[in-house]
């Protein structure tokens, strides 16, 4: 009885139903678009890009196991395109980093790239908004989420500012770039606090000239460029990047030669050695990096990155002092397998390790220790375009 009640109601209730559904299509169907339908070719020059890194990660340090975790070591959503012919803008947001507003730039940390570029003529680019300062060599000019760890260098600057920048290209085979830039996001104060006979720049500036070349059929090219930072007054930086790539069938080599020369301890890597922490005068920062892909297959490569790092304080004020304080040590061991013809995403498992050795000098006078670390790492690669 309770059953035949119970097919009764629902017979009742269809001709409900399908009243209420041909209602909601009739609302879908007179419903505006987001995006107007005369508007929507315009998503033909827009890229929607998610660049993704995740991994495993089994951490060491010194030798002893520390844990394991996945970790989202990057994730930056990008959005490309052009307006018109000869106007385009591009945005780039980092997700994995702190979002606190810079006070000098009034742009959020995280925010990688925010730019319009207006090209005149073939040979012409002018660009304007937040930049990526084109500091040159292959290892800051790759995308990050295929940099499994920076060099010190890289680590501890400032590579995205805010500025204007030109760009001439004489023909396909170099291209020329000039920058102008605020020399960093934070104010004097917040990075140095206050030095003794030092006073704060009323412009710091970064200004950055770039030289890109490619020779004999693109086996052999080059990102050389050399910058100079007004840090405060009468305070500067100059910082030389040559990178260098040799291509050759199935193999890619890259190296970076990397000199920071600093009145001012921009990166504050000597200065966190000092008992008070604070910016030090007269630092030199000096690099090397190579990086070697071999192609086995179309879908396997062995890929290896080495690195040195060495730090001076050659203003040191003690009459007894070692300009070299340490040495810092990168290898990054790996296979990297592309599972996909026609997207470039891959599956990779790697080693990274740093290892740290400091002078006599360093260890005695400022209490520096030796010590190493490593990681094992299983993880995806993708720089997925969405749109």
């Amino acid at each position: 009885m309770h059953i035949r009640k119970l097919l009764m109601a629902c017979l009742l209730l269809l001709p409900l139903t399908a009243i209420a559904q041909q209602q909601e299509d009739k609302d879908d169907s007179l419903h505006t678009p987001l995006i107007p339908v005369n508007k929507q070719s315009l998503l033909n020059n827009i890229d929607i890009l998610a660049n993704m890194r995740v991994a495993f990660r089994n951490d060491f340090e010194n030798g002893t196991y520390t844990g394991s975790r996945f970790v989202n070591e990057q994730f930056r959503l990008e959005i490309k395109g052009k307006v018109t012919d000869k106007l385009y803008f591009r945005f780039r947001d980092r997700y994995t980093r702190d979002p606190a507003t810079q006070s000098v730039d009034n742009l959020s940390r995280s925010t990688d790239l925010a730019f319009l570029r207006f090209d005149p003529n073939e040979k012409w680019k002018i660009y304007a908004g937040k930049l990526c300062a084109d500091w040159g060599g292959y290892e800051f000019d790759a995308n990050p989420i295929d940099i499994y760890e920076y060099s010190d260098i890289i680590e501890f600057a400032d590579n995205f500012l805010t500025g204007a920048g030109l760009g001439y290209l004489p023909n396909k085979n170099h291209e020329f770039t000039f920058q102008l830039l605020n020399s960093r996001t934070k104010t004097f104060k917040e990075l140095y606090d206050s030095i003794p006979g030092i006073s704060e720049s009323k412009f710091p500036f970064a200004a950055v000239v770039n030289w890109r070349g490619t020779f004999f059929d693109g086996k052999f090219s080059t990102i050389w460029s050399y910058s100079i930072f007004k840090e405060a007054t009468h305070q500067y930086m100059n910082y030389i990047a040559l990178g260098n790539q040799l291509t050759l069938h199935n193999l890619r080599l890259q190296y970076d030669f990397k000199l920071s020369l600093e009145n001012l301890d921009r990166k504050l890597i000597v200065s966190s050695f000092t008992p008070d922490k604070k910016a030090v005068q007269g630092v030199r920062y000096m690099s090397h990096w190579l990086s070697a892909d071999v192609r086995i297959t179309n879908m396997v490569h062995l890929a290896f990155t080495g690195m040195v790092d060495f730090a001076y304080w050659d203003g040191n004020p003690d009459p007894n002092k070692n300009k070299k304080l340490r040495t810092a040590w990168g290898y990054i061991p790996g296979v990297e397998v592309y599972p996909f013809k026609n997207l470039n995403l891959k599956v990779y498992a790697n080693m990274v390790g740093r290892v740290y050795r400091y002078t006599d000098y360093a260890q005695t006078k400022l209490g520096m220790v030796n010590n190493d670390n490593y990681r094992f790492s299983v993880g995806v690669i993708a720089p997925l375009l969405i749109l």
